[in-house]
């Protein structure tokens, strides 16, 4: 009887605590996928206009590349719907296709930039647009302590929350949109 009763102690016990040992022992979830630039901006719910205009220029397929193959990463300052709500009307549909293109990757920096490392970048920063005989649109940062503001030599705006800030992307809101000094 005592022989039964420890057999069945013994099975209790290894239903129970083996799951749980082997649960303990298991490894950390992994990333639930490769990065999405696109769903990054859908899930903060106010980036409309610019996830149509990268999903039309094809720099959200650039931006997923590259921050999913290399180990440069990058760094999108995303304009809020209101902030196109603000420019004067027309002033989107007014550019070339070609402008386009180029005002979507002027909010485009080729490198990863943590929030407190843009204070530290020799000014203009690289975006990854670049004009006829390619000149590059460059981006200037200032600030003091915590505070970032980005110019572009036409609009200046303080750089808010990131929505993304972990390498290899960081997705930083801003509530104008960057108008290259080039465009005027």
């Amino acid at each position: 009887m005592a022989l039964v009763l420890l057999s069945l102690t013994t099975l209790l016990l290894s239903i129970f605590l083996l799951p749980t040992a082997h649960a303990q022992s298991a490894p950390p979830p992994t990333a639930s996928g490769p990065i999405n630039i696109t769903a990054i901006l859908e899930k903060a719910n106010q980036y409309t206009v610019f996830i149509r205009l990268l999903n039309e220029t094809q720099a959200a397929n650039q931006i997923n590349n590259q921050v999913n193959n290399s180990h440069d990463g990058m760094t999108v300052f995303a304009p809020t719907d209101n902030a196109f709500n603000n420019l004067p009307p027309g002033t989107i549909n007014k550019l070339t296709n070609q402008q386009q293109i180029q005002l979507v990757l002027y909010h485009i920096c080729p490198k990863y930039y943590a929030m407190h490392n843009l204070l530290r970048l020799s000014n203009p920063v690289r975006t990854q647009v670049s004009g006829q005989d390619n000149q590059v649109f460059g981006l200037n940062f200032t600030g003091q302590g915590n505070q970032v503001n980005v110019s572009t030599g036409i609009v200046e705006v303080p750089i808010y929350n990131a929505l993304r800030k972990d390498p290899p992307l960081a997705v930083y809101r801003v509530d104008k949109v960057l108008l290259p000094i080039e465009f005027s």
